[in-house]
């Protein structure tokens, strides 16, 4: 029977991970660690500052005062039975595309799964009003399926969008890749009521990269976006071609310097 850890960054009360909780339990035993309250673009980050506290609030459902990176760590590390056979991240309320993955919580929580060898897929429904989460755990429960029979190549995660339609208004599943998004007008000035000024980051106008294969570009035709992403950051074309241009020896070369 698998064991299956479930987080999000949404917050432990958010509609969309009960429903992925609820969709987890098919599969075996499912436990909820997730944020105590909403820590969308936490990014991957870690809390080093101050202890944290996790608490039971009800049969295999326990809240941190930290971030989806911190449960999952603690999830994996200290409060599940074993370490989980997959971490589902998720179901995220709005899409994480293109160059979103770098701050969702979402995906990060995934990625901290796949650091600790747990094959690990974050989940999102790209909606931002009425949310078929009906729709997303369907493809959720084929693509865990799938996952906990095979598992995944090295290193790597799944991120995965759903388009927040019905589901018979699903045309597919496409595997892609990942996307680019630029905004325009994202940081917004404001003032208090003395007159100081503040920044308010968000908003704006966004414009996609359109292409054969990108994420978005799947979602916006409603075919279920998979894309496999890397642990690997390094750009390795780049090192080849870094290795065969730069004079990286010359560079140690010319008069000593006092220090």
């Amino acid at each position: 029977m698998a064991l299956i850890l479930v987080t999000n960054d949404d917050g432990v009360h958010a509609p969309g991970i009960i429903a992925l909780f609820r969709a987890m339990k098919d599969f075996g035993e499912a436990y909820i660690v997730a944020p105590d309250r909403e820590r969308s673009a936490a990014g991957h980050s870690l809390t080093l500052h101050r202890p944290l506290k996790a608490e039971t609030i009800r049969d295999h459902v326990i809240s941190v005062n930290g971030t989806p990176t911190d449960c999952v760590t603690l999830g994996i590390n200290k409060l599940l039975p074993r370490k989980p056979d997959l971490v589902v991240s998720g179901i995220n309320r709005g899409g994480n595309l293109g160059d979103d993955i770098t701050y969702s919580g979402t995906v990060s929580a995934a990625i901290e799964g796949t650091i600790f060898g747990v094959p690990s897929v974050a989940f999102s429904l790209v909606a931002d009003k009425q949310s078929h989460y009906d729709t997303a755990t369907f493809f959720a429960a084929k693509i865990v399926a799938y996952v906990l029979e095979h598992s995944l190549p090295y290193d790597t995660l799944l991120n995965v969008n759903v388009p927040n339609v019905l589901r018979p208004d699903i045309k597919g599943i496409k595997l892609t890749r990942q996307g680019k998004r630029m905004y325009e007008n994202s940081i917004q000035e404001t003032f208090n009521p003395w007159g100081e000024k503040y920044y308010w980051i968000g908003g704006g106008r966004t414009f996609w990269e359109h292409g054969d294969e990108a994420d978005m570009e799947a979602v916006q035709q409603n075919y279920v976006s998979i894309t496999p992403v890397h642990l690997d950051l390094t750009n390795h074309s780049a090192l080849s071609h870094m290795r065969e241009h730069w004079p990286v020896s010359e560079m140690l070369e010319g008069p000593d310097e006092k220090i």
